[in-house]
């Protein structure tokens, strides 16, 4: 006589569980025979290479960071000098493109001297 397909589902589920439990049993086996060996042996994680890379990170942490250049070191970072500063607040430090405020000044005929600090 032949299976219905749900006796072989059945079947299948109930070795699955018997291969769980067997592999749970061999691990555990395993497991035993590793700390064992340890013990007899004074293995540490390092001589297993499970510590490198917890040492290498903290290695890294107190490695001093170098800043890049021309970079800012973060938000306490000192903010460049003004060196331009118009009667509505606006400021320049002098670096990079002219901002809007200024080239609309020196367009109406205003010069940079005028805003300098």
């Amino acid at each position: 006589m032949s299976k219905t397909y749900a006796q072989i589902v059945k079947q299948i589920d109930q070795l699955q569980r018997e291969a769980e439990t067997l592999r749970q049993r061999e691990v555990q086996g395993v497991v035993d025979r590793i700390r064992e060996a340890i013990a007899v042996y004074g293995l540490t994680a390092a001589d297993l290479g499970l510590a490198a890379a917890r040492s290498a990170r903290a290695a890294a942490a107190k490695r001093p960071r170098k800043a890049g250049k021309g970079r800012r070191a973060g938000p306490a970072a000192k903010a460049p000098a003004v060196k331009f500063r118009d009667d509505a607040g606006h400021t320049w430090g002098g670096r990079g493109p002219r901002p809007g405020w200024l080239r609309e000044a020196l367009a109406a005929g205003k010069s940079l001297a005028d805003f300098a600090v």
